[in-house]
């Protein structure tokens, strides 16, 4: 498992950029994310910001009237982390996606991805990053593997990913 430390030498590895923080602020935006560019809203809004990692009513993920991707992440994640910068370019190349994320982790689990938060739990996530896709109408289309390989398809079709 990747420590704080090593999660920011990675991240300033892949990006260029050292982030101050890798904690999210109780605003709602992840600081990762807002640190490589904004898309929606000039950040990516984060579902569970301030609630570390507590249940989320799934009926608040979708926004109407848009394509959401639900992002569920840890900053102790290194694939989360190489993720998080294609999904902002993703949702900046198309105006009708949204990209939100919801970070599995509870405050007081550090240094490793919290497979036991009540998030977590509630998902019955094993592995992440996990991605859920609502079409426009808010119904959820796809999740997982299935959904992973919709957003590949995005990022190849938007020239972002070859």
């Amino acid at each position: 498992m990747m420590g704080q430390l090593e999660a920011r030498n990675y991240l300033r590895a892949k990006t260029g950029r050292i982030p101050a923080t890798l904690t999210v602020l109780a605003a709602g935006f992840c600081l990762i994310c807002g640190l490589i560019g904004p898309s929606y809203g000039g950040a990516v809004p984060e579902v569970n910001a301030g609630r570390g990692g507590q249940p989320i009513e799934l009926k608040q993920l979708p926004v109407r009237g848009k394509i959401t991707v639900v992002d569920f992440f840890s900053p102790y994640c290194p694939p989360c982390l190489r993720l998080a910068p294609l999904l902002e370019q993703l949702a900046q190349k198309r105006s009708d996606l949204v990209i939100k994320k919801v970070n599995i982790q509870r405050p007081e689990v550090s240094g490793r991805i919290d497979w036991q938060s009540p998030l977590a739990q509630q998902f019955q996530l094993h592995s992440i990053p996990h991605l859920m896709i609502f079409n426009q109408r808010g119904r959820l289309e796809a999740q997982g593997p299935e959904a992973m390989k919709q957003v590949v398809d995005w990022l190849k079709e938007t020239g972002l990913l070859k």
